[in-house]
Formats: C-alpha cells, structure tokens, sequence
C-alpha cells in the first residue's frame, strides 16, 4: 500500500473530528490589549492527558496532537512533519524541528516513546491508557493477573532525535485519525512529568499553545496564556480562562447577562435558547450518539422482539422537538451519520415509531413481567429525557416503566460496570476521532472504552473490525458489515444522532466549530 493513499485515508475519513484549541502565538507585551475569552468548564481535577475525562479543552490549549483535523475534513500535520506507513501496521512518525515543551525543554522522539509508555503502564492506572491499546506489547505492561515485567511496549522504537516507529498488532489504516487532536493519551510529557506524576498535575507543561499560567487549584478558574515560543500557527486570542461550574444552568445564564463568553446549553434550556440568544446560538453536528442501554445480564431482555419492541414504541421525533428543541436528529444505524460511511437507514423499520407493531411484537414475544425501570446519572439535567421515555413505554407497550436518577455520576458508573442494573440505562458515546472505528470500538469491543455501555461482545463482531481496521478503502464502507451484525442481534436502542450546541456573549463574534463538534477555541473571532 503506497504511502500517499494511507494519507489521503486519513484525510477523506476525516470529516468529524476535533475537541478544542491546538495551535498557537505569543501574548502581547506591554500595552497592547489582551484578548481573552472566559469558558465554562467542569472543574477537571484530573488534567494529565492519560488520566483527564472532562479536561479535553484544556488539554487542546495547552498540548499540540502530532496531526490536527480541521472542520472540513482536511488534515494538519502539527508536532508531525509526516506519519507514514507502507503497510498499515509499522508506521514512521517524523517530528518537526525546532519544538519545545513550555519549560524550554526540546520535545523529541524519545519523550514520545516515554510518555506513551508511562500511560501503557498498568500500574500508573493511566484512565485513557487503552488509546495505546492496538500497539505492539500493550498487553505486556498491562497484563490480566500480577505486575508488569516490562516498563516499554515492544511496539515502540526511536530511530533518531526526531523519528520513531510505531508497530500495531495489526493494519489499521485509521490510526492517522487516533493521533490527532482528542486522543490526548498521545499527547507528550516533559521528561520532569515522569518522577511526579501529582506535581505535574498541579502544573501541567505541554508542547502546546497556551500555558498554565499558576497552579491548578481544585474548584478555582484556570488561567492560560499564550506561550511565547510555540512554533506552530498562532491562535486569535491571547488568554482563556476555563470557569468551573457545578451547574449550566447557572452557566447559561452568566453568558446572557455578559459574566461569561461561552457555554454549552444544558438540555433544559434547548427550547429557549434560540429567543434568549439569536444568532449567538450555535448547534454543532457532532459524532454523539445516544442509546438506551439494557442489561442484557437480565434474562427479561433476552428475547430480541423485547429489545426491538421497546425501540419502536419511543418517538424520538417528538422528544427531539419537546426536549432537544429540533437540534438532535432521530438514530437510523449504530454509529453517527458524520462518520464517514455510517450506513444510514440500516435500522430500518426498528429505530421508527409504531406503537401498535410494537405493542403487537411485544404480545409476540410473550410480554414483559413486572415493572421496568430506567436508570441514569443523576444532576447532569436528564430528566426530562428519561421520563419522557419511561412515559411513552407505559402508555404504547403498558409496561410500568418509571424512570430513576443515581445520585451522581461515580455511583451511576459503578453500578453499570458492576452489571448492578436491572432495567434499561444511559448510555452514549462522542467519538474521539472521524471514523465508525471511534464508535464501533468502545461500544461493541470488550475493553474498547464504555465498559458495559452495551454490554454484548461477540467475536464475529471483533473479527468482523478486525477486517473492516484492515481496509484501506477511504469511504469507511467496510464497518458497514459489522453494523449487519450489530443490527441483527439489536443489543441496545438507538436514540439520537447529536448535535452539541453552544452559545456565546456580545464579545463573540464567530464560534469557529470543530470536525467533534466542539468549539476550536484558538480560532474563535471576537468582536472590535
């Protein structure tokens, strides 16, 4: 396989990607103007790029991925001067010259190699760990029973100051897509990171745009600027400041009353959202989707009518419009439409709404004892969702279906990995990078990042990718056929193809999208 068709892989298949900033300038001295913006955030705790869940904007300011995706589609090397395969198994990563992490230290092959290796490494408890899964030796550093004997994955290989190699266990011709902007396990760490892993917590130092500017404080606002020496393209603003909130709510309302530049809109404030902003509302087409999980671990879902009955008595049409204020679009297949060669439609007559089909496949299949209650993470603004469902459940299939929230997250989380729920949950996933690869794999793939998000793994569906990662086609036709598979046992309820909406103060002039759909704050355009 020629290397010049492994990159136009990438770039054809890259038509939804991206989580934040990564490029970058040099704040402005003495008494020039400082343009800056204020961004709601959840307050992270966990920054590192192989631990973070909620810190992707911070980790795009202040590291720099080796390839950025641009909203259309196209491909940036960044860090990378070229990613370069013959194969799709070995691929040779070449650096630019003349890149330092922000505190003056070069950022080289073997800082790489090192950083993936501390993430690999089972006993760090690295959470993003398994973005560095599909290389060689991976299994080594995190093996089913006892310590590690080895702190490097085989897999890995520095060739020079600036090259290293990268051997996967087999072809993948995504893996273009899995080093760019939000796969932050990928992102490199300073040498001074790998003896203190706590105090580089508290000031994290990439190879990125935007610096810390102090300490990490839990709870307080983080402060970044614009670092001098950064060698890539420089950003539009100078500072960001990230504000935690525990509510956005609150934060919707500090952006309406000028407190705040931007925040996402909580799904309670959908409907309104257009009056109270205008044209600085933002709805974003983002790779989000939504199902409803089961626990197939309960024998009262075994019957797969049960399953596909309880799809066709939800009229997401309506939710869509009372809830999500005509923003999401109703689920057709088992990965969302921006991925490139999602195979829409495949869900066919069971992802529309027919109370009476369904009422009648459920009657077929026997019906459905007891009650059935709907379970999600509690203070995250779900509820008019899942009572809505557990609504529309009881009056077209006459279940007693009630819908219940955990009392937050930790706990929602540990009773679903725990296999301790008993009726339909929560369940989603925003892809990390373009593909029906970034889908197909944390949900159906045991391991593959949603642990029990829908908990059915075959492994004619892991062979089936297996196949589908091996293809060099551009089009993504391939997954189709493990979408067949998916949709032939229907292990879970398709709801929503997402769109992450946003909305901005007077000061904002342009919220410049992502191809993941949220905002690429290095280039957003304030007003003069």
């Amino acid at each position: 396989m020629n290397k010049r068709l492994l990159a136009a892989a990438a770039a054809v298949a890259a038509t939804a990607l991206a989580l934040s900033a990564c490029s970058a300038g040099t704040a402005p001295k003495g008494d020039d103007a400082i343009d800056e913006i204020r961004v709601a955030a959840t307050d992270p705790q966990l920054i590192i790029p192989g631990r973070q869940s909620v810190a992707y904007d911070v980790n795009m300011a202040v590291w720099a991925p080796l390839a950025f995706l641009n909203s259309d589609g196209s491909l940036d090397y960044v860090q990378a001067e070229s990613i370069e395969s013959d194969d799709a198994i070995t691929w040779t990563i070449t650096l630019r010259e003349g890149w330092t992490f922000q505190d003056g230290t070069p950022v080289t092959a073997q800082s790489y190699v090192d950083s993936w290796n501390a993430v690999a490494y089972g006993p760090n408890a690295f959470e993003n760990s398994g973005q560095l899964a599909n290389i060689v030796g991976y299994a080594d550093l995190n093996p089913a029973e006892g310590e590690p004997s080895t702190t490097e994955m085989s897999g890995l290989a520095v060739v020079d100051e600036r090259t290293f190699t990268v051997e996967l266990t087999g072809p993948d011709s995504q893996f273009p897509l899995q080093v760019t902007q939000a796969q932050t396990a990928m992102f490199p760490m300073p040498a001074s990171a790998l003896t203190d892993f706590d105090a580089y917590n508290t000031h994290p130092i990439g190879n990125g745009p935007f610096a810390f500017a102090e300490d990490y404080v839990e709870n307080e606002p983080i402060v970044l600027e614009a670092y001098d020496d950064y060698q890539g393209e420089k950003p539009t603003i100078d500072r960001i400041t990230f504000v935690p909130y525990t509510d956005s709510e609150t934060a919707y309302t500090d952006v309406l009353a000028g407190n705040l530049d931007v925040a996402g809109v909580p799904a309670s404030k959908l409907t309104q959202a257009a009056g109270d902003f205008g044209d600085r509302l933002y709805s974003f087409e983002a790779p989000g989707i939504s199902f409803l999980g089961l626990p197939l671990w309960n024998d009262a879902y075994d019957d797969i009518r049960v399953r596909q009955a309880i799809s066709m008595a939800i009229d997401r049409e309506a939710i869509i419009d009372v809830i999500y204020g005509g923003t999401y679009d109703a689920a057709t297949a088992w990965t969302p439409a921006i991925e490139p060669g999602t195979p829409a439609g495949i869900c066919g007559e069971y992802c529309e709404y027919d109370p009476e089909a369904a009422k009648a496949l459920l009657d077929e299949a026997g019906g459905f004892d007891g009650s059935l209650e709907i379970y999600f993470p509690g203070g995250g603004g779900l509820d008019p969702l899942y009572e809505a469902i557990a609504n529309q459940l009881r009056q077209n299939l006459g279940i007693e279906a009630t819908a219940k929230p955990s009392a937050d997250w930790a706990e929602f989380l540990q009773n679903r990995n725990d296999e301790n729920i008993d009726g339909p949950f929560f369940s989603r996933w925003g892809a990390l990078y373009p593909s029906q690869q970034a889908t197909l794999r944390v949900f159906f793939i045991e391991g593959g990042g949603c642990t029990n998000c829908i908990p059915w793994y075959s492994d004619e569906v892991a062979d089936a990718m297996a196949a589908a990662d091996a293809d060099l086609s551009t089009d993504g036709s391939a997954y189709a056929e493990v979408q067949k598979l998916i949709q032939a046992e229907f292990p879970a309820v398709p709801l929503f193809f997402e769109k992450y909406s946003y909305v901005t103060s007077e000061k904002v002039a342009d919220l410049v999208t992502s191809p993941v759909g949220n905002p690429t704050y290095r280039s957003i355009v304030l007003d003069d």
